[in-house]
């Protein structure tokens, strides 16, 4: 009967455990969005268009007609205005500066997918406007539609991430620039900008997902006037990086002019008619190509002098002059993927152009340290100078408060080294300044704790060691300098040194306080007789110092 009653309830609960099992909405699955009544994005091509497009081709059908499986066709490298497709009574037109006007399976081309009924021998009829520039002309890719798909994902992918690294290199520079407040990444961050604007125009995706650049219908204007300030841009960038300036410093106000007439040029492109642009587009071209070979010319010249940075520019040169010979010998594969090849090698230039930027700042930095190391070290003996030596001192004695620990210091004094110069020369007593520095070095863990204050005096820094503690530790220096006079060879020569001792106190003592307490404990060891060491004040009621022998 139990067991009854169990089933019974088993069978109720079933139901219930398969509704909680299925997803629910806000919990399991998120969902988006809302049913649309909006057709595919085709559209016919509007009134005016026709007129304007040329002759076109026609792709005729295979022996024995088309065999009745779908057929896909793709236009790429149409740069300005309108692609018509049609096959029997279906006609679209598509544009590369709107992607809300093709087809939504095609993003870096403008193409259409149809099934011809099996047996049907009507051509596919492809047209375009007339292309600005003789060479730059469309590349059509017939074939089954996922293939042809694949091949149109795969350019998107390459021109997006162009962009996307251009964008991320001048966020980089951007960055630089205001931590470092250095133009040149200024500069850097402007070029790129313009060079990602100029490939938005070239490649259609300043119309992708929708027009985001008032390109229009203006669109090779747009592309010439872009093309002449990055050329402008990119001849100078290419002539910096490659050592022109430094190879020919003659040819700067060149550059400069040029770079000026570009900008120039720019700005009177949108009032040029068709043909005086096709022109200036193809000028454009030649004058690059040439740029880029006079720049080789000056990186090979810079290597000869020595100036390997100019490898940057070289690398940076190189696919851009191979683009072009590729041009001049007619390569039907950089027709097929032109604006691939372009983007690929702008960013390339880019990449070597902040390489370039960050290795040159790289190189300032090692400069300023070089100089700053220069600044703070005595030339003779190579310990830090008098300002880096107070530096070093706060710093102790900061660590010092903070810690609790002790902190001495000694400040010594070579004894008569004018009489030292004046009987031995002046060569003499450099070499005795370097055997005492040598000697106080050996006696500390950090060379740092060892200071040149100028002339014969030098300031040991003790930190953690108390009165008590460096006292002994100052008269083995001593008796160490006086013995290590011998190694210098010469006969009557006798070097001894003063030194004053002095404890940083827990109250009230300052970096300059603490100085002085030593200072008057090392005059203190001159007027007792020389070669000795004294502690200041309360450090030396508190200690019992042999005198050393009087020098």
């Amino acid at each position: 009967m139990v067991g009854q009653r169990l089933l019974s309830l088993l069978l109720l609960l079933l139901p219930l455990a398969s509704f909680a099992q299925r997803p629910q909405l806000d919990h399991d699955y998120l969902l988006i969005g809302e049913p649309t009544a909006e057709q595919t994005p085709i559209r016919a091509c509007p009134p005016g268009v026709l007129e304007r497009l040329g002759d076109g081709i026609l792709i005729p059908a295979p022996a024995g007609g088309w065999s009745g499986a779908p057929q896909a066709v793709d236009v790429f490298n149409v740069f300005a205005g309108e692609v018509m497709i049609s096959h029997g009574d279906r006609q679209i037109c598509g544009n590369m500066q709107d992607a809300r006007t093709r087809d939504s399976r095609f993003r870096a081309g403008i193409g259409m997918v149809m099934v011809p009924k099996p047996g049907d021998m009507e051509p596919i009829r492809v047209a375009w406007e007339k292309p600005l520039k003789a060479r730059f002309i469309p590349t059509l890719q017939l074939g089954a539609p996922s293939p042809v798909q694949q091949i149109d994902t795969m350019r998107l992918l390459v021109r997006t991430a162009c962009i996307a690294i251009a964008i991320a290199l001048a966020l980089s520079a951007l960055m630089g620039f205001f931590t470092t407040r250095d133009r040149d990444f200024l500069v850097y961050t402007l070029a790129t900008v313009l060079l990602v604007v100029w490939q938005s125009v070239l490649s259609g995706l300043s119309g992708y997902p929708e027009p985001w650049l008032p390109v229009g219908s203006l669109a090779s204007w747009w592309m010439v006037s872009a093309s002449a300030l990055s050329i402008g841009v990119m001849g100078w960038v290419l002539w910096r990086l490659c050592g022109g300036l430094q190879t020919w410093p003659r040819s700067r106000p060149w550059v400069r002019r040029l770079a000026l007439l570009l900008m120039l040029l720019a700005l009177v492109t949108p009032l040029l008619p068709w043909a005086g642009l096709a022109w200036v587009a193809a000028t454009l071209d030649h004058a690059f190509t040439l740029v880029c070979v006079l720049a080789l010319v000056a990186g090979i010249a810079s290597l000869r002098r020595g100036d390997y940075q100019a490898v940057d520019g070289i690398a940076a040169v190189a696919p851009l002059l191979l683009m072009a010979l590729a041009d001049m010998a007619g390569s039907r594969e950089l027709v097929r993927f032109r604006v691939e090849a372009v983007q690929l090698s702008v960013t390339w230039f880019l990449m070597m152009y902040a390489y370039g930027l960050n290795r040159r700042l790289g190189n300032l930095r090692q400069q300023r340290d070089e100089m700053r190391q220069l600044a703070d070290t005595d030339a003779l003996t190579g310990l830090p100078n008098r300002r880096a030596g107070l530096r070093q001192l706060e710093r102790h004695m900061l660590r010092a408060r903070k810690d609790g620990l002790p902190l001495s210091i000694g400040f010594l004094d070579i004894d008569l080294f004018k009489q030292i110069n004046d009987r031995f020369g002046h060569e003499v007593g450099d070499a005795v300044l370097v055997s005492v520095a040598n000697a106080l070095l050996a006696a500390v863990r950090d060379r740092d704790d060892v200071i040149r204050m100028g002339g014969e005096e030098f300031l040991v820094l003790l930190p953690g060691t108390r009165a008590e503690v460096a006292l002994p530790r100052l008269e083995q220096l001593r008796e160490k300098i006086a013995r290590q006079a011998a190694d210098l060879r010469h006969d009557g020569l006798v070097v001894t040194v003063s030194i004053g001792l002095a404890e940083m106190l827990a109250q009230g003592d300052d970096l300059t306080a603490l100085l002085r307490r030593a200072d008057n404990a090392m005059y203190q060891a001159k007027r007792g007789g020389r070669d000795r060491v004294v502690a200041a004040g309360d450090d030396a009621a508190a200690l019992s110092a042999a005198p050393g022998d009087g020098g």
